[in-house]
């Protein structure tokens, strides 16, 4: 009985140090395994963080390069209408340009049309007015006798009537041109008011003491340079011939 018990407690005493003996060795083993599984999954963790980073800087960059592509597809296109408006301007000024030319053009044949005809101008008409001294107010003859003359003028297409009034060497000069412009002023007036003559028709002048017509330092010299000279000049055969039947109006004082 004694010898049983002894040997079980030997039995008991060797499984237990094989036990701990077991024990050591597993954990001697199981442990290197264990820091590298603990390594291998720090690894995994970091590896998906920094894939997780690359996917942001990714994303971040190609969000970028888009805005900039964006912003260059803007400017291109803000560019291109920048472009195409002031070709559009560009056009505009040219038709304009073109048309102005053209304008310029025709205005330039007219005039050397009207140029070329001048030589078909003849005076046909011609009518003196005496003014007395310091005076630049028709009197009823003056009128009567303007109407004579202009009478159908407005009925021909190419004519045009000259009026220049003058004065005596009496006074300053700078008042004599003055009071000479009056005196034409008076005529043309009168013609255009009364008889619808075009302010184009007629071509006025003021020249003071310039071409007198009497040199002579009388009261009756005097008297025939303070006048107003209306000439008409036609190019149509019709009106010259119709005025060439008619007496010549002309009264001085």
């Amino acid at each position: 009985m004694t010898r049983t018990l002894s040997s079980v407690g030997i039995l008991a005493a060797t499984l237990m140090i094989g036990g701990c003996a077991t024990k050591k060795y597993v954990q001697n083993t199981t442990a290197p395994i264990q820091a590298k599984v603990d390594q291998v999954g720090q690894q995994t963790t970091k590896n998906g963080q920094d894939i997780q980073q690359t996917r942001t800087d990714l994303t971040e960059n190609i969000k970028g390069v888009d805005d900039r592509a964006q912003t260059g597809i803007s400017a291109a296109r803000e560019q291109a209408m920048t472009a195409q408006n002031g070709a559009k301007d560009a056009m505009n000024k040219a038709n304009q340009a073109s048309d102005l030319a053209g304008k310029d053009s025709e205005e330039i044949n007219s005039l050397r049309q009207v140029v070329a005809n001048l030589d078909d101008y003849k005076q046909v008409a011609d009518l003196t007015i005496p003014f007395a001294f310091n005076k630049y107010v028709l009197t009823a003859k003056d009128r009567e006798d303007l109407d004579n003359m202009v009478a159908g003028a407005s009925k021909n297409k190419r004519y045009f009537i000259a009026v220049e009034g003058f004065t005596d060497r009496s006074g300053s000069r700078q008042y004599n041109e003055a009071l000479s412009r009056k005196r034409a002023d008076a005529v043309t007036e009168y013609l255009v008011a009364k008889h619808d003559i075009p302010i184009y028709r007629i071509h006025m002048i003021g020249l003071g003491p310039e071409k007198p017509v009497d040199d002579g330092h009388t009261r009756a010299a005097r008297a025939k340079n303070r006048r107003v000279e209306v000439k008409i000049f036609s190019a149509d055969e019709s009106y010259a011939l119709s005025q060439a039947q008619q007496p010549q109006s002309q009264h001085q004082q």
